[in-house]
């Protein structure tokens, strides 16, 4: 399962108003903003990421059903010829976000993540 992705875009102010606009219809909202990046909520997760960047590789997180599969992919793609960019570990995103990241051959950054419920509040 698909958790989230991150699109570039090259007018940030252009783009975070397109998005705000044409993904209300279908429940999104724009929740979080940090410096040129933008998250929209379907009111489950911030699924969707804007990041005005000149570069074009992309992010793709996939949402796993257990810390135990977010270990094993980040040593599996390692072995695969991926580039360490974050292992496995809790972060600070929000509560019992548990990850792991590599950069594909391509430079992509490809995640796993579950999502410790029983960390959250």
């Amino acid at each position: 399962m698909i958790a989230h992705t991150t699109l570039h875009v090259s007018d940030y102010k252009k783009s975070k108003a397109f998005y705000i606009l044409a993904l209300a219809p279908l429940g999104y909202e724009n929740n979080m903003e940090e410096g040129e990046a933008a998250g929209f909520n379907d009111g489950k997760n911030t699924d969707l990421w804007i990041i005005r960047a000149d570069v074009v590789p992309t992010h793709l997180a996939f949402e796993v059903k257990s810390r135990e599969e977010v270990e094993a992919f980040y040593d599996a793609a390692l072995a695969a010829g991926a580039t360490d960019n974050g292992g496995p570990g809790y972060r600070d995103y929000w509560p019992g976000y548990y990850a792991a990241f590599v950069y594909d051959p391509d430079g992509h950054n490809i995640e796993a993540v579950w999502y410790d419920y029983e960390k959250v509040d």
